[in-house]
């Protein structure tokens, strides 16, 4: 006599599903953690273990299709939650979950859990969140919609990032008082929560996401320097979000020499846009010696890879080393930034804080007429930086 198949799930195959599911329902757009009660975060088993083709002959979506003694089996359950569970079958046919949606959905789950447990634990990495108002707009950057961007390669070091920007502020660039407030609070907030942290050892790598105008971004990144262990994102228009898009993305960048390095130096970043030379002379005068580093069709969505990166990175440098030779290192290098969030910070991160000529940065402001000179560095005021807070901490275990 053939033995009556029960819904009794073996005890190895529940261990199986806790573990492949990490605990979690593995309802697409759920995740939510089945070893606790959400109202009270009392440790409670609320797991529910659903057949994707049901038990019964006459239950949703039906048995038709596999043998009556593997509808127990693993492959058949689903470990979700008691929401999830009553609307897959809430229909006796099983309405729109269907077989087939339901067996992606617990592929797609085991798949993501798989690559994040996967992540070998020196793969930590601090969030660094930074945002300041553009124009009238705000920047608001949150932890759960920049963190997902770490994955397959890192993951949050916590659950809380180190935030940096102002709360609230009701300055925009158009203020005269804005881009002093602005800089102040990101230097003191810098030293609070990033120097002295990376001085010591306790921040190994840091994960970059900022949304700022541009001179704050590049101060941003002299701040940090290219000493720390860090990758900075770019916040993508197509397809939309932070995380790096896949394939390949190249770019040739666009190197322009002035013919006669006279007059007062200037460094035109037009990446993102044109910047015509006429902008700048009329902001520094009909001499200006005008460096440029361009691309050939500038738009402002064209940072698709790490590697875009790194190939501005290794340009960058050598080219404001030349321009110190042509001009003096003491001689002040007007900037005028038209690029990406990233490439802003990496040129910030870039300077040689004891090497480099003084940087004047400008923004292009609506309503005062075009570039404006916003920040200077160094700044005398500026307070600790990475470097110079390693070099206290090894004055202070002398």
């Amino acid at each position: 006599m053939a033995k009556e198949v029960t819904r009794h799930v073996p005890q190895a195959v529940q261990f199986l599903l806790w573990g492949k599911a990490a605990g979690r329902c593995e309802f697409a757009g759920c995740n939510k953690p089945l070893w606790k009660c959400s109202v009270t975060q009392e440790q409670v088993n609320i797991a529910q273990k659903a057949h994707i083709y049901s038990f019964s002959d006459t239950g949703p979506r039906g048995n038709e299709d596999i043998p009556k003694a593997a509808v127990n089996d693993f492959n058949n359950l689903m470990l979700v939650c008691h929401e999830c569970h009553t609307k897959m079958d809430a229909e006796k046919d099983g309405g729109r979950y269907t077989v087939s949606l339901l067996q992606a959905m617990k592929e797609q789950h085991g798949r993501r859990i798989e690559i994040v447990t996967s992540i070998a634990p020196e793969r930590k990495s601090q969030v660094l969140l930074y945002g300041a108002n553009i124009g009238q707009h705000s920047s608001p950057l949150r932890l759960s919609e920049t963190a997902h961007a770490l994955f397959p390669g890192r993951y949050p070091a916590d659950d809380k990032a180190i935030e940096l920007g102002m709360v609230n502020s009701s300055f925009n660039d158009r203020d005269e008082a804005f881009w002093r407030v602005e800089s102040h609070n990101l230097r003191q907030q810098f030293t609070q929560r990033v120097a002295e942290r990376l001085a010591t050892g306790d921040l190994r790598h840091l994960s970059i996401f900022a949304l700022a105008p541009q001179p704050l971004l590049i101060q941003l990144g002299t701040l940090l320097t290219d000493i720390p262990q860090a990758e900075v994102y770019q916040l993508h228009r197509e397809p939309q979000g932070w995380q790096w898009p896949a394939g390949e993305s190249t770019v040739d960048f666009i190197r322009e020499d002035p013919v006669s390095p006279s007059g007062s130096a200037a460094l035109v970043f037009a990446i993102s846009a044109t910047v015509t030379d006429d902008r700048i002379r009329s902001v520094i005068g009909p001499d200006a010696s005008i460096w440029r580093l361009t691309i050939a069709t500038p738009h402002n969505d064209f940072v698709k890879t790490r590697e875009q990166l790194t190939a501005f990175r290794q340009i960058v440098r050598p080219l404001l080393d030349q321009i110190k030779a042509a001009h003096g290192q003491n001689t002040p290098l007007h900037i005028f930034p038209a690029m990406p969030v990233s490439l802003s910070v990496e040129l910030g991160r870039i300077r040689m804080p004891k090497a480099d000529m003084p940087w004047v940065l400008y923004d292009q402001i609506a309503g005062r007429g075009g570039f404006v000179p916003t920040l200077s560095i160094p700044d005398a005021q500026a307070p600790v930086t990475v470097s110079d807070a390693s070099e206290r901490k090894e004055t202070r275990d002398e």
